[in-house]
């Protein structure tokens, strides 16, 4: 059964419970999914599974009632018991106003992970293995994941969505060694998208790269530490716009007064050339979805313009508390309760060349990559892991440093900002927050940034 067929018995079990309740909504979804896992050239798990579950949700007195069941024909029973729970609450929450919306979407596909064979895909990650094992590599794990899943929306106020979403990723690890020091390097593959993005891909260079760099490192020299004019490459540009800027204006985090941004909205906490967004719209980046999972239609969200902060990423219950307008950031899994979360976020690209941005640096430090860091939200303090690093010398690459990390006051950081690139490139991730894991993109150019403050193990 397709999932609109089931339309009309949600919409059956609204009408039902209506009277009972402020508002109300079912979200349902059916799906098959992949995963596959291979460590030291041997593929060590393989699953494959057909999920369908339903939730409901239910808003009375001011607080939710939540239930949720894999068996569709025990949906009323269930939509009982969500309301039970509500009526034994009592609570604040009203609703941002939403507009009402039918729509069918399918995201963009050309092959379907569903007609490609297991072996097919076994194939490929074999295939990145084998060439991510060059050098002094010692040990490997490729971990490639896909899904397929067909989700309905239906809320008392009349909204009806249905989407069929694809999204396939592929993410490598290789540690090399030289029976003395151990360096790593990572990289990840996807989108929402069929098996063609990774088909097309050059599978074999994927591999081999990550394996070159990690063995490269072990001759690279331990990293300096101190304050520096450092440049940022694309993927580290993007995880501090994603740890330290976009976590910091999730509005549930605001409300939670765990934001460091909660009382700056409309002032400057970067300099004039800081424009940020968080675009759940763009179907090119990983964190891509056409409507949150309280039906908001999704769209290109400016969170910082030149410099000053314009916007929190909300939900229908935090924007309401806010007084905020609604982004499209309420994220979950069908069974999950949704929660404020970011999609693509990114800095918009300036006009620099990489090597306009390192031409007046007499003595600075050029990160690249990310090895995950971590970011007190509330504190306004990160710090975050460079897969490595080389020295900036009078305008000119020198010295190759391993071992470097990059810390700092995000407001400081972001007055720091000196210099924009006019490259531009995402990166592939999954993002966790209280306990539920989202897939993200994050990305940005090349950045430059003023005094900041470099550790390494040197």
């Amino acid at each position: 059964l397709k999932m609109e067929e089931h339309i009309d018995l949600f919409k059956k079990i609204l009408t039902k419970i209506e009277d009972k309740v402020d508002y109300a909504d079912i979200r349902a979804g059916k799906g098959n999914n992949t995963s596959i896992i291979m460590k030291d050239n041997q593929i060590q798990e393989i699953n494959t599974g057909l999920s369908t579950v339903a939730r409901i949700r239910v808003l009375n007195n001011g607080a939710w009632g939540f239930a949720s069941t894999n068996d569709f024909s025990k949906l009323e029973e269930i939509s009982e018991k969500a309301i039970k729970i509500s009526n034994s609450l009592t609570g604040d929450i009203e609703l941002a106003e939403c507009e009402i919306v039918e729509d069918k979407v399918k995201t963009d596909r050309k092959i379907s992970v569903s007609d490609v064979t297991i072996e097919d895909k076994k194939e490929l990650i074999q295939e990145a293995n084998k060439a991510s094992n060059v050098g002094k590599v010692v040990s490997t794990t490729v971990s490639y994941s896909d899904g397929e899943s067909q989700t309905a929306f239906v809320s008392s106020e009349g909204s009806e969505i249905l989407v069929d979403s694809s999204r396939v990723a592929l993410a490598l690890n290789a540690v090399a060694s030289n029976g003395e020091l151990i360096q790593f390097n990572h990289g990840s593959l996807g989108g929402v998208k069929g098996f063609e993005i990774l088909q097309d891909a050059d599978i074999e260079s994927f591999g081999r790269k990550i394996g070159e760099k990690a063995t490269e490192l072990l001759d690279a020299k331990p990293a300096p530490s101190g304050r520096f004019t450092i440049v940022a490459d694309n993927n580290l540009t993007g995880v501090f716009i994603h740890e330290a800027v976009g976590h910091a204006v999730e509005a549930d985090l605001v409300l939670q007064d765990d934001s460091i941004l909660h009382d700056q909205m409309n002032k400057k906490i970067g300099t004039d050339i800081v424009n940020i967004y968080d675009d759940s719209s763009y179907k090119d980046g990983f964190g891509y979805y056409p409507y949150d999972v309280e039906g908001v239609k999704t769209r290109k969200n400016q969170i910082v313009k030149n410099g000053e902060l314009v916007s929190f990423l909300t939900s229908r219950e935090s924007a309401g508390k806010l007084g905020l307008p609604l982004t499209g950031n309420a994220r979950s899994s069908v069974s999950d309760q949704p929660i404020v979360r970011m999609s693509n976020t990114f800095l918009e690209p300036g006009d620099l060349s990489f090597e306009e941005l390192i031409e007046d640096i007499k003595d600075g430090i050029y990160l690249k990559g990310s090895r995950g860091g971590q970011v007190d939200t509330g504190k306004g303090i990160f710090q975050f892991n460079a897969t490595e690093a080389y020295k900036i010398e009078n305008g000119e690459l020198a010295d190759h440093f391993r071992d470097v990390s990059l810390s700092g006051n995000i407001l400081e950081t972001l007055k720091g900002v000196d210099g924009i690139g006019s490259d531009f490139k995402l990166s592939v991730g999954y993002c966790g927050k209280g306990g539920q894991t989202a897939p993200v993109g994050d990305g940005g150019p090349h950045t430059r940034i003023l005094n900041a403050m470099v550790g390494g193990s040197s």
